[in-house]
């Protein structure tokens, strides 16, 4: 039972929590209630928590602007190409971490660790380089290889030390019975692998949805290869930015994320947890 003086000496930290919440989620609500306020209450001089009315006039323009629907196609494509190669790789190189031992292993741990802490910003150039006197620039499988190169060491990282906390004497009991280690470990370990491969796939669909710098850099004169985020950026012109469209974008933009997050967070939760325990 909760007592005063306990409850008392967790005010700090509660007072804390929710100050960090309502600093990082302040700018998603200014977001949301800016693309639904009509131009005159953006504009004016006096901002205003909530609007004093509504419209839907800035989605109408966000959704009928050139190449809504074809870059939402292309970030969808991309997006879920990359989870999916990356899972594919990670889950692979993760057995092997974790079950197998083999000279180099702790060497390629520690090379997926450095890729891991390398800012991919400054890959930039070479990226660009390599795209280019190969013939792959302004092409989607380009954006595809990067993506999958960003998301792949987090997702050994975490997938190595989701298997590890699985009792291998699961497997080997299967291995008794007559299956292969690889059929012990598609029956077995595989199915008690869902949170982990759903809290990997959510960190690589947000990562490669959300990346600008590359599908800006790498797609260049193929304007229809261009993908979500950098579509977000046509609503600035010469005459200055369309600030009700651009947050309306912006909520479209940030919808499937959420949604995506909301529906696996429990998993997503508890495969964080059981993917830094061990390893």
């Amino acid at each position: 039972m909760t007592t005063p003086a306990r409850t008392l000496r967790r005010l700090p930290l509660h007072l804390a929590a929710t100050a960090t919440v309502v600093v990082c989620l302040f700018p998603v609500y200014w977001m949301v209630t800016t693309a639904f306020k009509p131009n005159r209450d953006i504009q004016s001089d006096h901002p205003r928590l909530l609007p004093r009315s509504w419209t839907l006039d800035h989605f109408q323009r966000a959704v009928d602007a050139d190449g809504f629907g074809l870059f939402w196609r292309n970030s969808v494509l991309v997006t879920l190409s990359a989870v999916l190669l990356a899972l594919l790789v990670a889950l692979g190189a993760s057995f092997a971490v974790a079950r197998m031992r083999w000279h180099g292993r702790r060497q390629f741990m520690l090379m997926v660790f450095i890729a891991q802490m390398a800012p991919w910003e400054s890959l930039i150039i070479p990226v660009y380089i390599i795209s280019r006197d190969t013939g792959m620039l302004d092409r989607l499988p380009t954006l595809t290889l990067v993506y999958f190169m960003i998301t792949l060491p987090f997702t050994i990282v975490v997938l190595r030390g989701f298997i590890a906390t699985i009792p291998a004497e699961l497997e080997e009991s299967a291995q008794v019975d007559g299956c292969t280690r690889a059929g012990a470990f598609r029956h077995i370990a595989f199915p008690l692998l869902a949170p982990g491969l759903m809290a990997t796939s959510l960190f690589g669909y947000i990562t490669a949805w959300n990346e600008f710098a590359y599908a800006n850099f790498l797609i260049i004169k193929q304007q229809d290869h261009r993908t979500l985020p950098v579509w977000l950026s046509s609503f600035h012109n010469t005459f200055g930015t369309d600030w009700g469209a651009t947050m309306a974008a912006s909520t479209l933009f940030a919808l499937p994320a959420l949604v995506i997050f909301l529906l696996l967070q429990r998993h997503v939760t508890s495969g964080f947890a059981a993917g830094a325990v061990k390893g």
